[in-house]
């Protein structure tokens, strides 16, 4: 049995053991954790323009004791499931959707809780052709303006752009084995040295853990998971998920509207902030 499988012995995991935990099959997905923690989920399809993309699912559903709009990338159970839904990679339609129902929450008041989870948005031809990139940068400004509380959970994947334009919320929180990235480490290994092998060394490289995240406060909490990854246990991962999420959730909607806005813009601003030091070495000072 490999070790990444047994809840009960303490390992210290390298950032490749999480991105395999991260990515492993059995992992809860989107759809788990929305009938695990919410009642009367109607799931809402179509982006009005194209079709239904099944790489992203949401609709309205009761949170405790609020009404909000659920939205998350979604991977299958098996590879049936997985070939329906694009390995959880989404095309242009479903960032359009997603776009919609964020449109929909913001008329009416209702928080967006949104679940991230996706290798990539889908990379092929045809969903380039129907304005992929545009879409995708669409959905990340919408977000940054969308005059409702806004809190995203990393729950598995958080694969480039793909997961980016779910993900500008008031609160980012992490589980504690997902990861979240500019590139896969196995893209990167294969830009770097040409050599797809040195994805581990590439995973180390990307700071793409929660851990380093936390650091580079990029992210605003990571929730802990059981020993052995969420998959070992996952009604016990999907209570843990729903208690942060609630407690957030509270905090983000007691804030007035324009301050929430405010400190939405804050925050995006404040990520990435670096300070310069000039080096006199070399130059007679030192």
């Amino acid at each position: 049995m490999d070790q990444l499988d047994t809840p009960h012995v303490p390992v210290e995991l390298t950032p490749w053991d999480r991105v395999q935990l991260a990515r492993h099959p059995q992992r809860p997905h989107s759809l788990d954790y929305i009938f695990a923690l919410c009642e009367d989920f109607v799931e809402l399809h179509g982006d009005r323009r194209f079709g239904d993309d099944a790489a992203i699912v949401g609709g309205m559903a009761s949170f405790g004791n609020r009404t909000v709009m659920v939205i998350g990338h979604q991977k299958g159970n098996d590879t049936r499931e997985n070939m329906k839904r694009n390995f959880g990679m989404p095309h242009p339609e479903g960032y359009r959707k997603a776009q919609r129902l964020m449109r929909h929450a913001e008329k009416f008041g209702i928080p967006v809780l949104c679940f991230v989870d996706t290798p990539a948005a889908d990379p092929n031809k045809e969903s380039e052709e129907r304005g992929q990139g545009n879409a995708i940068a669409e959905s990340i400004q919408l977000m940054t303006v969308l005059k409702t509380p806004i809190v995203v959970t990393v729950i598995g994947e958080g694969g480039s752009g793909g997961a980016l334009a779910l993900s500008v919320g008031d609160r980012i929180l992490m589980q504690e084995n997902s990861i979240y990235s500019v590139a896969s480490p196995e893209a990167t290994a294969s830009i770097l040295w040409r050599d797809a092998a040195r994805a581990p060394d590439a995973a180390r490289a990307l700071k793409l853990t929660a851990q380093d995240l936390y650091a580079l406060e990029i992210i605003d909490e990571i929730i802990p998971e059981v020993p052995g990854g969420a998959h070992t246990d996952r009604l016990a991962t999907m209570a843990t998920v729903g208690k942060r999420i609630a407690a957030h959730l509270e905090d983000v909607c007691a804030l007035d509207l324009e301050i929430l806005m405010r400190q939405r813009y804050d925050k995006y601003r404040r990520i990435g902030h670096y300070e310069e030091q000039q080096s006199f070495a070399g130059r007679g000072f030192l």
